[in-house]
């Protein structure tokens, strides 16, 4: 089982869904891994009445666990209402991602969900 996570890992690394840059984002926000020079920003647009995510781009340099993170978190928040989004939990990505990580490696898997929840926090 943990090679076809493994194999989901590398597709996103290597073909990245939501991508690049919002013209109007709601908010934003971005930070970095100081340790090993991960670097990412999230764009989210929100549809305010029913405060939910209606599209979201991410942009970043970093390792495999980053990117593929940052990416597939971008899959799951589309859609969702911001509420849920601030309940995402380390176990949330840690369940995505599918396959056991060093404490390093961690850090950069959490990376993607730290820079959503700080946009999130941007809003108030």
């Amino acid at each position: 089982m943990d090679d076809l996570y493994r194999e989901q890992i590398l597709d996103h690394y290597k073909h990245p869904r939501n991508f690049g840059e919002l013209d109007h984002p709601s908010v934003a926000s971005s930070d970095n891994l100081v340790s090993c020079g991960d670097q990412l920003s999230m764009q989210l647009l929100i549809e305010a009445k029913k405060q939910i995510v209606t599209d979201i781009r991410f942009q970043g340099i970093g390792c495999a666990i980053s990117m593929s993170s940052a990416s597939m978190l971008t899959e799951v928040v589309k859609g969702k209402k911001i509420h849920d989004l601030q309940t995402l939990t380390k176990d949330d990505i840690l369940k995505m991602l599918g396959v056991k990580l060093t404490p390093t490696r961690l850090k950069c898997a959490l990376l993607s969900l730290e820079v959503l929840h700080k946009a999130l926090n941007n809003m108030k």
